[in-house]
């Protein structure tokens, strides 16, 4: 029997699987959700031992639990590790959705449901991947597989794990479906992530809530100075006005900026879908350069004072905002983290006192398109897609990507399959169905063509 022919055999278990997955709400910045996550990984635990994996442990951490399980068929040939997460961000604001998250529904044949894409959906297709090829007898490569429950907060304990796992984990590639393609006529594979710095600011002026009657106009709000301070990080071109914050930032050839902007990229159309009338960004760099090869600076969330029904004239101690940064090759995140708070602390005026508190970092990573997991990937996907794929960077930060490369000397491939449309981290998440089913096909493929170019 063929993939395709196991695949459309399959193709109910194989949704229904991954709903029963999708209604565990493994939530891993919410502690209330702690219970969720342990179900989760062993839901995990148990589907691999239904689909023929060997040596399956729950390995424990200091946090969230990494589910390990492998195939080893000859040591003799190429062996691939397969990284992926069972946790998912937060679903708030539930009111913003059209459908319980924790229920996935299909419409339009997406399945729409919190982690349905990140990385639920993507990672429980190397699980049934490695089932059809087990099943088919035509695995052509040792498989191992680390499913982690952290990704979402940072992986905070995954370096633990890898550190004490160097010789369970030897392998020759590393494989993560964790990223997208540029549309479904355009598959791509991204080449590059970039890094990041992720930090919380607190800022506090009076030692209490004030009246703000009494004492607006004379004392500081740190509401406004916060604003103040915020706006102040990027200049009128829209770059970062932190001192030192482009020191060693690698310049990318002109070459590779014109491959990049010949992906079939529509402004107009990325424009409608976010319902914007323009874009916003560093001068001199286009969209597709900004989001992939330039860092940058976003707020995430800005908070104080009284946001409750009604009115309460309050001028408020204390001001809050969480800001990420994305970074590129040459950029350190703890260095740049360093320079944030160097410089957040210097341009606060004397009224007010400032806290930054740095949350989790990473860095950014490149691939190379020549070597040969990059090009088993080209290769499956012009074969299951009958088109080539584009290599593309992506904004996005997988920070254990540079941790493998680190401590395993290994690099990852970035065979991805969402899409923008997913709206990964938002209300209303959704994936493909066909992007599911293609997904494994094409993983399936990976493993051959990586065997083939191996031999």
């Amino acid at each position: 029997m063929s993939a395709n022919s196991y695949i459309q055999e399959n193709q109910e278990r194989f949704l229904n699987e991954l709903f029963d997955l999708l209604r565990i709400p493994s939530v891993s910045a919410d502690s209330k959700f702690a219970g969720d996550v342990r179900k989760a990984a062993e839901f995990i635990k148990e589907r691999f031992a239904e689909a023929g994996a060997e040596n399956i442990e729950i390995v424990e951490t200091n946090g969230h639990p990494v589910v390990y399980a492998d195939k080893i068929i000859d040591p003799a040939l190429p062996t691939v590790l397969v990284y992926g997460h069972y946790d998912v961000q937060p679903a708030d604001p539930y009111e913003l959705w059209d459908s319980e998250p924790f229920e996935p529904e299909i419409r339009n044949n997406r399945i729409y449901a919190r982690g349905s894409s990140d990385d639920k959906g993507q990672a429980y297709m190397h699980l049934k991947a490695f089932e059809a090829l087990h099943n088919l007898g035509q695995q052509p490569v040792n498989l191992k597989f680390m499913i982690e429950g952290e990704e979402e907060i940072g992986s905070k304990h995954l370096g633990d794990f890898v550190k004490a796992n160097k010789e369970r984990l030897k392998a020759d590639v590393i494989l993560i479906s964790d990223t997208g393609i540029f549309s479904m006529d355009c598959p791509s594979i991204c080449s590059g992530l970039r890094g990041l710095s992720y930090v919380e600011v607190e800022v506090t002026g009076p030692n209490r809530d004030l009246h703000s009657g009494m004492y607006g106009g004379a004392v500081a709000n740190p509401l406004i100075v916060l604003s103040q301070m915020v706006a102040s990080l990027k200049d009128e071109n829209g770059s970062i006005t932190v001192p030192g914050f482009y020191d060693g930032v690698e310049e990318v050839s002109a070459e590779e900026r014109a491959a990049l902007n010949a992906a079939p990229f529509s402004l107009e159309a990325y424009q409608k879908d976010l319902g914007v009338d323009a874009v916003d960004g560093e001068a001199g760099y286009t969209t597709i350069e900004r989001t992939g090869i330039r860092p940058s600076l976003d707020v995430n969330g800005m908070w104080g004072g009284y946001t409750g029904e009604g009115a309460k004239t309050v001028l408020p101690s204390k001001a809050f905002a969480k800001i990420s940064m994305r970074l590129v090759p040459g950029q350190d995140s703890a260095t740049i983290t360093q320079l944030f708070k160097k410089h957040f602390e210097a341009i606060a005026p004397a009224s007010v006192k400032v806290e930054v508190t740095p949350h989790h970092g990473g860095e950014a990573s490149v691939t190379k398109v020549d070597s040969i997991g990059f090009r088993a990937a080209s290769n499956a996907f012009e074969k299951v897609w009958g088109k080539p794929a584009i290599p593309m960077r992506e904004g996005g930060s997988i920070p254990i990507v540079a941790l493998f490369k680190k401590e395993l000397g290994l690099d990852s491939i970035m065979l991805g399959f969402g899409l923008d449309e997913d709206t990964i981290h938002s209300p209303n998440e959704s994936y493909g169905v066909e992007n599911y089913l293609k997904g494994i096909e094409t993983i399936m493929e990976f493993h051959q063509q990586f065997a083939d170019l191996n031999k």
